[in-house]
């Protein structure tokens, strides 16, 4: 039977969310229910609010979640009714031609559900990032719930199914940081100090975390960050150059999603560097200009993250077995926990640059 659920929805472009009934239906094949526990209040899901991701509304918001199965669908073997997952906006196909060349990172046909939860009058919403799990009980697709140690702790290790993710991901695996690399990080929330950790993990002997509020560099510093910039008052360029023997970062991460931070990011960089885009732009930004022949001289890579080019399958199991030893601090992404009423002002903290993450404890 399906089941009748609280939710917050956007019902349109720039207004205020609305917590109400959905109804979710039974899963079908290939299909989940997850009974949900946490749900950090993402950066994306106030796009999907503002009308910055595409018009398909009204959407169910929350995308960075933990819970454990309630139900399966026909067909469903890889995980069973009990099973603590973390969600993941990337159910990789394994048919489409990335999956086939053996990068399944890059998957260009994820999986989602079939099926649609609706309101209460039948209107079908859509599901940010295909999960919608600001609610009670989400339906999924069984790829996007990814087993993890139960023991961890939800409202952590949830953050690994978006923005923690996107920023350990944009230095280990889109930015390929290696034991003894100097690394600079545009911008200090949530991504970008998930960014410096990931640069930490990884061996990063140099880790500059570059931003305008003062708060946030200083979590940097208990993040792994060695320096750190406050470009209100300094050229962060000169400063990463200065950090670094004049020379440059070997790996500039943007994490704020802004042609002019990707300009500094550019030319912060050491010859034959690499430069990562992880901050998410708006639709109506233009490449920052830049002379094609500094482009061409300066040499290395230019690279978007996506989802820090993860594969959940792989990253989620691993990064939830550092956290349980000590060794990844999830815990200190966790600004506040609030409850489903709470994700409104939770925006608000977020734009004011109040929180790293506010997480919704159902």
């Amino acid at each position: 039977m399906p089941t009748e659920v609280r939710g917050v929805i956007a019902r349109a472009a720039g207004e205020p969310v609305e917590l109400t009934t959905i109804v979710v239906p039974d899963p079908g094949p290939g299909e989940v229910v997850v009974d949900i526990a946490t749900c950090g209040v993402c950066h994306t899901d106030l796009h999907y609010r503002d009308g910055g991701i595409d018009d398909a509304f009204p959407f169910l918001l929350g995308h960075e979640a933990a819970g454990r199965i309630a139900d399966v669908g026909a067909g469903v073997t890889e995980v069973g009714v009990g099973d603590f997952v973390v969600l993941n906006w990337r159910a990789v196909c394994g048919q489409c031609r990335a999956c086939r060349r053996g990068r399944p990172q890059y998957c260009f046909t994820t999986h989602n559900a079939s099926q649609k939860m609706t309101l209460t009058d039948g209107t079908e919403l859509t599901a940010a990032l295909g999960i919608g799990a600001f609610c009670d009980k989400t339906l999924v697709a069984a790829g996007q719930a990814t087993k993890v140690d139960p023991s961890a702790r939800p409202a952590a290790v949830g953050l690994l199914g978006c923005g923690v993710m996107a920023g350990i991901g944009a230095a280990m695996h889109t930015g390929n940081v290696r034991p003894g690399d100097s690394v600079a990080v545009f911008g200090c929330g949530g991504v970008g100090n998930a960014a410096v950790t990931g640069a930490r993990l990884a061996g990063a002997t140099t880790i500059i975390a570059v931003d305008r509020d003062a708060a946030k560099l200083e979590i940097a510093i208990g993040m792994g960050a060695t320096h750190t910039v406050d470009a209100s008052t300094t050229d962060p360029i000169e400063a990463v150059r200065e950090a670094t023997g004049g020379y440059g970062a070997d790996v500039c991460i943007e994490a704020v999603g802004n042609p002019a931070v990707l300009k500094q990011a550019f030319y912060a960089r050491d010859l034959a560097g690499t430069v990562v885009q992880v901050g998410v732009p708006t639709p109506g930004m233009a490449f920052p200009d830049i002379p094609m022949i500094d482009f061409f001289g300066r040499g290395g890579a230019l690279k978007p993250a996506w989802y820090g080019d993860c594969l959940p399958s792989r990253d989620f199991p691993a990064l939830t077995a550092l956290y349980l030893q000590g060794r990844l601090d999830l815990d200190a992404f966790v600004s506040e926990t609030i409850g489903l009423g709470d994700i409104e002002e939770a925006f608000a903290k977020m734009q004011r640059g109040e929180v790293l993450r506010s997480v919704v404890v159902m």
